[in-house]
């Protein structure tokens, strides 16, 4: 595993960690299908969230949630649809958030929760 995969795999774990503690359910982690992945997937009450999550060790390329591009958006979007698809039927509210955790070395971790972003 790369330092990046090890950045972004520590981040998606504090991102987890951060939503239950807010009371949400995971319910899908890393879900892939040939058109890409999907971070997580969780229960907030009557919301299914779809979660980007962001995770950087600086700030020198910007906070960890500008990277969500508009093209990022849109293919999050549409693995969401995909990802609905395959559930049973049962639709909920559907809303996009993204989880920025910046990991600077010998600080705390700071991760920030954006609901409805997109």
């Amino acid at each position: 595993m790369t330092d990046k995969q090890a950045l972004g795999a520590r981040g998606e774990e504090l991102a987890a960690d951060f939503l239950r503690a807010a009371g949400m359910e995971i319910i899908a982690r890393n879900w892939r299908c040939r058109y890409g992945e999907l971070d997580l997937i969780v229960l907030d009450r009557d919301v299914t969230a779809f979660v980007e999550v962001k995770t950087r060790s600086g700030l020198g390329y910007g906070a960890p949630a500008e990277s969500v591009t508009a093209v990022k958006q849109r293919r999050i979007r549409r693995l969401a649809l995909l990802w609905l698809a395959e559930q049973d039927g049962s639709w909920r509210r559907i809303r996009f958030d993204v989880v920025s955790v910046l990991v600077a070395p010998g600080r705390a971790p700071v991760i920030e929760h954006l609901e409805a972003v997109f």
